[in-house]
């Protein structure tokens, strides 16, 4: 059987390749598939204890078996009964500057009696060495599954009105933002719950990687990895 396999971040770089076609024994499990690139790539497989795998673009156990047309993903460490989001909210991945004006606004209503908005911008240093840029890059049909399921999640446990979370990819110069997170609510403190939420929780969960560009190199900034808890809940909700 044939399964598209999907590399991010690192591991992209490591393996040589964004995608492609492999074939599998009948049977074959997530966790084999990762194991043939393992011998290829023999860096690849000190990665193990740290990366996720998804399956269809849903977080998934290695043990999961693959079937013919599977897409899988295999996700470095993330920079980890919900309600619907509602027509108004926002969820974008973008390549131009977030517009933070315009989003804010795009959240008010009448019966709002506050927005609380996280501006993440990039900054000049990292671990003391000078950055020159960052450059974003996203699984984005994950992404915006995670980015929306975040909403969900935000209104089953905050009294808010409406969300706005929008992340900037490709290449970005010192001072721009990155991510925008802005919550309108009744009353302010739901509004700075949800906020705080939703960025830490965006940070755990959202297939999002960042690169830090110095003179005379480049690293990818350490992330998060996605704890068990979230695969095991996906798990649950699909059985």
């Amino acid at each position: 059987m044939r399964v598209r396999v999907l590399f991010f971040g690192q591991l992209k770089e490591i393996v040589g390749l964004s995608q492609e076609d492999a074939e599998l024994s009948e049977g074959a499990r997530v966790e084999d598939l990762f194991e043939r690139y393992g011998r290829r790539f023999p860096r690849l497989a000190e990665f193990r204890p740290s990366v996720a795998a998804s399956l269809n673009q849903e977080y998934t156990e290695w043990r999961t078996p693959l079937a013919a047309g599977d897409e899988v993903a295999f996700l470095p460490p993330v920079s980890g009964g919900q309600q619907a989001a509602v027509a108004e909210d926002v969820f974008l991945l973008v390549r131009e500057p977030i517009r933070s004006r315009e989003v804010v606004e795009r959240l008010k209503g009448p019966e709002d009696g506050a927005v609380v908005v996280f501006e993440g911008f990039v900054r000049n240093n990292f671990k003391g060495r000078q950055t020159l840029y960052l450059e974003y890059e996203a699984y984005e049909p994950m992404a915006y599954a995670k980015m929306r399921a975040i909403g969900g999640e935000i209104r089953a446990k905050f009294s808010i009105h409406r969300i706005a979370i929008v992340h900037r990819l490709g290449r970005l110069e010192i001072g721009e933002t990155s991510v925008l997170i802005a919550i309108s609510s009744a009353h302010r403190a739901a509004a700075f719950d949800a906020c705080r939420f939703a960025i830490d929780t965006l940070k755990r969960s959202v297939p999002i990687w960042k690169k830090e560009y110095f003179v005379g190199g480049a690293v990818w900034a350490e992330g998060e990895t996605v704890p068990q808890k979230a695969i095991s809940v996906q798990d649950e909700s699909t059985s």
